[in-house]
């Protein structure tokens, strides 16, 4: 099911870098990173590289799945989200295959146990 207009609301392409701010889990202070995105079946989803430790900004997502996008085109603008982290294998093989594709890897089995992933849907 696509989540209703997510290319026109947010002007993305199908893979690209945008800057999140999460909350800060301990400090609750806004935390500003640019990350990879991918579009695939009308959905958002936030990843990375494979890396055995979890990364700050996921954590962050843990606590307070809430995250503001910060859109460059076609206007600068902020958008206000809520983060689903995806921690179920088939789940995260069925998304990440496509983002190995996009990366041309071929250790999808690596980014499955060990790339964050996360489903961003928008609220505003």
């Amino acid at each position: 099911m696509e989540q209703p207009g997510i290319e026109s609301i947010a002007g993305l392409g199908p893979m690209g870098v945008i800057d999140i701010t999460t909350t800060g889990r301990r400090s609750a202070e806004p935390r500003r990173i640019e990350i990879v995105y991918h579009v695939i079946e009308g959905r958002l989803y936030l990843s990375g590289q494979p890396r055995p430790n979890r990364r700050s900004w996921l954590a962050n997502l843990d606590a307070d799945p809430n995250l503001t996008l910060h859109l460059r085109q076609p206007s600068e603008r902020d958008v206000r989200a809520r983060a689903r982290v995806i921690d179920e294998e088939a789940e995260r093989r069925r998304v990440l295959g496509p983002v190995a594709r996009s990366w041309k890897r071929d250790d999808v089995d690596l980014m499955v146990e060990q790339s964050p992933l996360v489903e961003v849907t928008l609220t505003d």
